[in-house]
């Protein structure tokens, strides 16, 4: 397992990316996949350093775990922030127009789209969120 541990802020979004390109790219992942994974790590990162520790700053981790036959990735966000699952929240409405959509929840909703099986827990006083990408 490979991981990295940053200040949950925005300063640090580039890093976090910046280590997870290198071990895709290690292991062959497919460009589309890579970018998909970009957009995962983006959105739950930011999400952690704008919400879980507000207004105070706290660690984040980032793991990633690689299986073969088949192909996967494992990535798990852990911090010690507010307690939340964003997975309780219901998926927009994509049929409506833009004007008639509640604000917010857009960001997990792609996040769930581009990753293949996610989960949450709090336990030992931090959020797990772990999520599974094929390639």
């Amino acid at each position: 397992m490979e991981q990295i541990t940053v200040e949950a802020t925005l300063e640090n979004l580039q890093t976090v990316i910046d280590f997870a390109t290198e071990q895709l790219e290690a292991r062959d992942c497919p460009m589309k996949t890579s970018m998909q994974l970009e957009l995962v790590i983006e959105e739950i990162f930011v999400n952690i350093s704008s919400y879980a520790y507000h207004p105070e700053i706290g660690p984040a981790t980032f793991c990633m775990e690689f299986e073969e036959n088949p192909d996967a990735v494992l990535i798990t966000f852990l911090d010690r922030g507010k307690p939340y699952n964003p997975l309780e929240k219901d998926d927009p409405d994509t049929t409506l127009e833009l004007e008639e959509r509640d604000i917010g929840g857009l960001g997990i909703f792609l996040v769930k789209k581009n990753v293949d099986e996610i989960n949450y827990e709090y336990a030992d006083g931090k959020n797990i969120l772990r999520m599974k990408k094929f390639f």
